[in-house]
């Protein structure tokens, strides 16, 4: 009986480039392939904790099975950590097509002034970008034109916040900071909406809004009083999306 070969997990090579590196990951996770079998190897639930994202992520690199466009967010999140000049950050989009509504996400990626995406997906051009967009707007845009090509109408488009590099953390990520209903829009408008966000972003002035999720997801018995831990004051997120 012949094992199928396993990828090996890439290794970072200081000799290595950035666009090397996020190109041999990509490269191992195109190795992996695609998954058309209808069947989710791997639970991904979006509300988990960091630490237990990368715990599965982990068990992808063991198992070496097909992955999905939710799985490889969360795999390049993990062999993209301990790099920390690489923000990552989700980027999700519904779009229409034929009276249907489809979900994508891919990993957006943030190096030295340059924006990329890593990902999967059965189509070559919505995955991965290489790290040479200028702006966040450009690369949202090119994503929205390959989408064209499909016949698909992009509808909305969700950005999340940069992903900590710390994999033993406890905060889960936030998938949809910004929220913009694209198909009712001007690109202008887009465009203006996203380079806001995008300069937040590098300036860290964004706080997510699940550090304030509803009271249910909170364990029960402890104190619900407004006592803080010295030295970490949070601000309130203003403004909630309803999507």
């Amino acid at each position: 009986c012949v094992q199928p070969s396993v990828p090996p997990v890439p290794n970072y090579k200081l000799s290595m480039s950035i666009p090397e590196w996020l190109q041999a990951i990509q490269t191992y996770m195109k190795m992996l392939q695609y998954n058309h079998t209808g069947t989710q190897f791997f639970e991904i639930r979006k509300t988990r904790p960091l630490s237990g994202l990368m715990e599965t992520a982990k068990e992808m690199t063991r198992e070496s099975l097909p992955i999905k466009c939710l799985e490889a967010v969360i795999l390049g999140i993990y062999l993209t950590n301990g790099q920390p000049s690489v923000e990552r950050f989700p980027i999700s989009f519904k779009t229409h097509f034929s009276g249907n509504y489809f979900h994508h996400v891919v990993l957006g990626i943030y190096c030295n002034g340059r924006y990329g995406s890593l990902g999967m997906s059965r189509r070559s051009d919505l995955m991965d970008k290489p790290l040479t967009y200028r702006t966040l707007s450009d690369l949202i845009f090119d994503f929205e034109d390959s989408y064209k090509k499909y016949l698909h109408s992009v509808k909305k488009v969700k950005i999340g916040l940069y992903v900590p590099h710390e994999p033993h953390s406890f905060q889960p990520i936030e998938w949809k900071q910004l929220v913009l209903n694209v198909s009712k829009m001007m690109r202008a408008e887009v465009r203006k909406e996203l380079e806001k966000f995008a300069r937040d972003m590098r300036m860290k002035i964004l706080k997510p809004s699940s550090a304030h999720s509803p009271m249910k997801e909170r364990p029960r018995g402890k104190s619900l009083s407004p006592r803080r831990r010295q030295g970490s004051p949070q601000r309130r997120a203003c403004r909630r999306d309803k999507s």
